[in-house]
């Protein structure tokens, strides 16, 4: 089959992004130059590639991404003999805004909504015979994974700011607080979900085939058991998860719960079952880049010590750790566990799975329903080999067991540093050296011009 331009011009984008992933000082700026041929005509062969490239570019840099949240949250330290900055600045708090760990996050963050944008305005350009409930569907599609890139940048720079406004390369939008990003996040996502909610049982493989990391979402046929193709109300669920994590972000928890009731959220089912990130190993794709063969000792991600100190006996999530063979040290910084979540190189990267919406649901049910908070808290507990809890039903109480199963529950994924901040916890975070801080927000790349 013939490659477009426009499709030749997909490809360079995310064989740029991918090169400079591999920069240390890497990652984009968006006010350089940008190529707008996509947005002219986006036709029927070229929907399927270009949110392939959206889905792509939302890998890149996760690792350096996950990595400082996860350090900053004190969940593992990472100790590599290429750069000593992930012991020194990301432990130390004393965070460069011109360095890898702040613009290479924010770079390809951005480049991946730059890619939705671009597909967004073929859209609307667009002369191929799509059906009204087919370009909806993609829209919906596009702009759902947009909200969640935007929601990745508003967790690292906090009070900093973002951008939200990024559609026009030559006249950016203007920072906005964490608030009010939220808010346009949210806003987004509901437009998104009438859009999908428009398309109704539109079959997608044929339109845009998604990776497998969205198998979780197909239905079965009742008779057969057969998985049937994707839906558009399928990724209706995924839209309505990840809209539900934006809510409690914002503390509106009757919204989380009636999110939540039409999401994929599942009391009884899988807690594994979500939407993942893939990975592979052919030519021109690539590895999950937060694996690492265990008990190496120049490039190696180790457990801090708390996470074993602190864990409850028999509690199976501590599996995601191993004793090394040695300890290893770093600039004072000493790791005796390995961090072991992923345990191939092709291993899936989640987005968004059933046992944080699971501890959604109980979070938000704290003051609405503690009764149900407790079921949902029992749910996770039993599933990690745990007994029922027996605390006392206050807010207080509840509030530190949620924090507490959040805390093994979703290790390594980006969510600790998140969660002690929006409770005004940073401070209980522990420092191992003399001089280390926990910063509450990662700084604006300083080519950024605010």
């Amino acid at each position: 089959m013939k490659i477009s331009r426009k499709f030749y011009i997909i490809i360079l984008t995310i064989s740029i992004v991918m090169f400079t992933s591999c920069e240390l000082e890497g990652g984009e700026s968006l006010n350089g130059a940008s190529t707008t041929s996509i947005s002219d005509d986006l036709s029927r062969g070229e929907l399927p590639q270009a949110i392939s490239g959206v889905l792509s570019d939302m890998r890149g840099r996760l690792n350096t991404q996950i990595d400082v949240q996860s350090i900053l949250g004190r969940e593992y330290y990472y100790f590599t003999s290429s750069d000593p900055r992930f012991e020194g600045d990301v432990v130390t708090g004393n965070l460069d805004n011109n360095t890898f760990y702040t613009t290479a996050p924010w770079g390809s963050r951005y480049a991946a909504i730059k890619d939705v944008n671009l597909a967004l305005t073929g859209l609307e350009n667009t002369t191929s015979d799509f059906s009204e409930e087919e370009i909806a569907s993609a829209r919906g599609l596009l702009n759902t994974l947009k909200a969640h890139e935007l929601l990745m940048v508003a967790n690292n720079q906090y009070t900093n700011g973002i951008r939200v406004d990024t559609s026009d390369p030559d006249n950016l939008g203007p920072f906005v607080g964490y608030d009010e990003a939220l808010t346009t996040i949210i806003d987004l996502l509901s437009s998104a979900s009438i859009d999908i909610a428009f398309a109704g049982d539109l079959e997608l493989p044929d339109l845009f085939p998604l990776s497998s990391g969205f198998d979780d979402l197909r239905k079965t046929e009742p008779v057969t058991d057969e998985l049937l193709p994707i839906t558009a109300a399928d990724l209706l669920e995924f839209n309505k998860a990840l809209a539900a994590r934006v809510e409690l972000y914002r503390g509106n928890y009757s919204n989380v719960l009636t999110l939540l009731n039409d999401s994929f959220m599942d009391l009884t089912g899988n807690l594994g079952k979500g939407v993942y990130h893939t990975f592979s190993l052919s030519g021109s794709d690539f590895a999950n880049p937060l694996f690492l063969a265990l008990n190496q000792e120049s490039n190696v991600r180790v457990a801090h010590s708390s996470f074993i100190d602190d864990a409850l006996p028999l509690d199976s999530r501590v599996g995601k750790v191993v004793l090394r063979e040695s300890p290893v040290e770093a600039s004072g910084l000493v790791g005796e566990y390995d961090v072991w979540i992923y345990q191939s190189n092709v291993d899936n990267l989640p987005i968004i799975r059933n046992e944080e919406l699971v501890l959604l649901y109980a979070e938000a049910n704290i003051l609405i329903n503690p009764a149900e908070s407790v079921v949902a808290i029992n749910i996770v507990r039993n599933a990690a080999n745990l007994d029922n809890y027996t605390g006392a039903l206050t807010p207080a109480a509840l509030e530190n067991e949620i924090l507490f199963q959040r805390r093994y529950s979703l290790f390594g994924e980006g969510h600790r540093w998140v969660d002690m901040r929006r409770f005004g916890r940073l401070n209980e975070l522990p420092n191992d050296r003399a001089g280390d801080s926990v910063p509450e927000a990662v700084p604006v790349p300083a080519n950024e011009n605010q």
